[in-house]
């Protein structure tokens, strides 16, 4: 296997840049067995297995039904500092089209989101922090399961994760296809939309579609919430604003009976926002706007409205430092300290709810790579020693030992 054809700065990334091969290995392992939310009874095990190879001083296994949390201490621990580094280990639910031989082996599921390179890469920190313990005070490594729509990172924290380990500050990181290798980006505000689930229920009368005169119609009533709906966004929302409403789905009546007219009508959909006064005039308008438009049909119509992720956003001084410890290593012509957000979302922000850090994005993309939650999507090995260095320096200049 060829040594990684990405260069970087600093100690560590030198350190670890000798181990690409078994941190590719890892991750390819990892990519073949893909595993869901919470059962991530293999994924645990290989990262438990591995940690106790790198020689860290803690491992603490079931946070979160399948979550792991390592400690490793430095040479001193007098200042009391405690980092958390975060990565997540489930995979998604599709079906994977690529070829090569460590593509998954489990029909239906697939990483592709990345999160195999991301427990690969934090493995990796483990292992170098552990070796050389250039750091006054303990670094926490959070393997976190369930992130793809199942909350872990709720999950780890509601069993006690930051009452166990008191961090001072959380910092994770996500690859990137639409950013070139060998890149960092960050800025010190939102970097993910908060992610809200729409379901609207409209209840009219049924009836025989030749006599549509004498039903209330829920699909022609649906039709116009559709319609409706998309002016919230742009005649609601401040234009320096931003959301998004989405309604992806519709369910009514039955596809083989061609004359009937349902007495039910269903949309889903999803909600982004960053702000949380623009969530609460989103959620407000859709049961306002939703009810006023069936009832204009003689129909009714009824909104839940379920908050699934709240946004993430970065805390301004974890921000700076995290830009800081980036350029560093990548250098300041590559990095972006003011990222552009994005409007999908991402449940580290319960983390950085509870404690303040940073959340930065690693580019990994390449020429015919595929973006995420692609059926062709595969993580970029050659990141994989610059992603452990990011993590490790972040924790050793976050820690430093000092004179």
């Amino acid at each position: 296997m060829l040594a990684p054809r990405l260069k970087a700065n600093g100690r560590a990334f030198a350190h670890i840049a000798a181990w690409h091969p078994e941190l590719t290995a890892l991750r390819r392992d990892l990519h073949a067995h893909p595993e869901l939310g919470f059962e991530e009874v293999y994924t645990s095990g290989r990262v438990k297995e591995a940690l106790k190879l790198c020689g860290v001083d803690e491992i603490h296994a079931g946070i979160g039904k399948t979550g792991v949390v390592a400690v490793v201490k430095g040479k001193r621990s007098a200042s009391g500092r405690m980092i958390g580094l975060r990565a997540d280990m489930d995979a998604l639910t599709m079906t994977e089209q690529n070829d090569f031989a460590w593509r998954s082996s489990r029909p239906g599921m697939m990483h592709g989101c990345g999160h195999d390179g991301h427990t690969a890469m934090l493995v990796g920190a483990a292992r170098y922090l552990a070796e050389t313990r250039n750091f006054d005070g303990t670094a926490v490594l959070i393997f976190q399961p369930g992130e793809e729509g199942f909350a872990g990172a709720k999950a780890m924290i509601e069993d006690g994760l930051f009452e166990r380990f008191p961090v001072q500050a959380v910092y994770a990181m996500h690859n990137w296809p639409a950013m070139k290798p060998g890149t960092v980006g960050i800025n010190a505000g939102p970097m993910m939309a908060a992610a809200d689930r729409v379901t609207i229920e409209i209840t009219g009368k049924g009836g025989h579609g030749a006599h549509a005169y004498l039903t209330i119609d829920p699909v022609v009533v649906a039709a116009h919430i559709i319609t409706a709906v998309q002016s919230i966004v742009s005649r609601n929302v401040r234009p320096i604003d931003n959301a998004v409403i989405s309604l992806c789905a519709m369910q009514a009546g039955d596809m083989g009976a061609m004359s009937v007219i349902p007495g039910k009508a269903t949309l889903v959909g999803t909600v982004r926002t960053f702000s949380p006064d623009v969530q609460d005039l989103v959620e407000r308008r859709l049961h306002e706007l939703c009810s006023a438009v069936a009832l204009g049909f003689g129909a009714s119509a009824t909104v839940k409205f379920e908050r699934i992720y709240p946004a993430t956003i970065n805390s301004a001084d974890e921000a700076l430092f995290a830009g800081d410890v980036a350029e560093s290593v990548v250098g300041a012509g590559n990095l972006v300290r003011n990222m552009e957000p994005s409007m999908g979302a991402e449940d580290f922000s319960f983390m950085l709810q509870a404690k303040p850090g940073a959340y930065l994005r690693l580019g990994q993309g390449g020429e015919g790579s595929c973006f995420l939650h692609n059926s062709r999507y595969d993580f970029n090995d050659d990141v994989l020693p610059l992603g452990s260095a990011l993590h490790a320096s972040l924790a050793e200049q976050a820690m430093p030992l000092g004179e």
